[in-house]
Formats: structure tokens, sequence, C-alpha cells
């Protein structure tokens, strides 16, 4: 995996950063704390700065959320519900973590926007409740934009000290990344193969 990433770096640059976080927030092949950490230790290694790592995650994080902002918007709880229902075998959302965000966005408010990054179960689902209450546009991205930036940051340092110390952990980064994505591609197909539809709360008719 860390073959990949700075197979991705040379071609692409902080662009290939920015795509697989933008990515990472649609649908979750490798999370970020693989992507950032591997792109934060090759910074290490002089392919870029580390400032520029950290401008491409974050940004191509804040990008990958606004489809689940607009999810909500247009959409409504129902309508997603039911998407869950139909698709959430493959897009490892149920019901019950659409409802869980909308608990956490209703608690903390806009706040939840910005605390919602820094929680791994609730990063990219807490956009779909500020989409459904139709949080104002610039809040919403001033709050992600600062949450995200956090968290790529923390994630990008982790791997850029790893960097420094690299004659110390050059044998090991590699089989840990690995085994850490075959981790996470066992749980997925593991969540896809034990999916079931929950059922809906009743309410009011809605049609997809």
């Amino acid at each position: 995996m860390d073959e990949f990433v700075r197979s991705l770096m040379e071609n692409y640059g902080a662009f290939g950063i920015g795509l697989l976080m933008f990515l990472e927030n649609i649908f979750p092949p490798i999370p970020s704390e693989i992507i950032m950490p591997l792109a934060g230790y090759q910074a290490a290694m002089g392919q870029m700065s580390i400032i520029t790592v950290i401008f491409a995650g974050t940004v191509g994080t804040v990008l990958g959320i606004l489809p689940w902002y607009y999810l909500g918007y247009f959409f409504g709880e129902d309508r997603i519900i039911r998407l869950s229902d139909k698709f959430g075998r493959w897009m490892t959302m149920s019901a019950s973590d659409v409802r869980a965000a909308d608990r956490w966005f209703r608690r903390y408010g806009y706040w939840a926007v910005f605390l919602g990054r820094l929680v791994p179960t609730v990063r990219t689902l807490i956009s779909v409740p500020a989409g459904l209450a139709q949080m104002p546009m610039p809040a919403f991205l001033l709050f992600s934009t600062i949450g995200s930036l956090i968290w790529t940051s923390f994630l990008a340092f982790s791997g850029y000290i790893m960097g420094q110390n690299y004659e110390l952990i050059d044998g090991y980064v590699g089989p840990v990344s690995n085994i850490v994505v075959i981790g996470i591609v066992l749980l997925y197909i593991y969540r896809v193969a034990t999916f079931k539809p929950e059922n809906r709360r009743p309410k009011a008719k809605a049609d997809l």
C-alpha cells in the first residue's frame, strides 16, 4: 500500500493525494488513516512539502463531503433511509447510521460538523444531517474545513515523523499498512455479507 501511495504521488503529486481523500469520503476503500500518514511519510522523503500534503488532503476531504451534504439537503431523511435500505449494503451505511449522525447533529448543532470530522464513525455521515437542517453553506464549509484540517494535519505529521526515522521503521511501514488495508477489506466484506435492511419508522410517504 505504501508503494501505491508513493507511485501516486510521483505520478500525480498533490492531486493524487486530494483525489484519494475525495474518494475516501465518497466510498471508503482506503481510509484516511492510511492515506495521510503514508503521504506524510513520503513528504519526509522529499517528494513534496508537508504543507502541500496537508493542503491537498484537506481540500480533497472537503470536496468529498459536499455530495453527502447535498444528499441531505435535497432528499430529506425519509428518502435517505430508503436509499440506505436499498444501497446501504455497498455503501456500508445503514438507517441506524443515518439516525445516529442526525442525533449527533441535533445534540451539538453546528459544532457537530467540526467535532464529527475528528470522530471516525461519524466523520462522513455528519454532513447528511447538516444538509437536512439546511445548515448555511459558508458555516458548513468553515466548520468542515477547520475540523478536516486538524484531522489531516495530525495524520500527515504522524507519517512525517515516521519518515524522519526512516532507518528504524522502513522495514515495517509496508507490511503494517498492508495488514491494516487487508483488515479493512475483510471488515467491508463482512458488512456487505451481513447487511440487513432495517425496519423504517412510520412516517409520511415519500417517493424516491
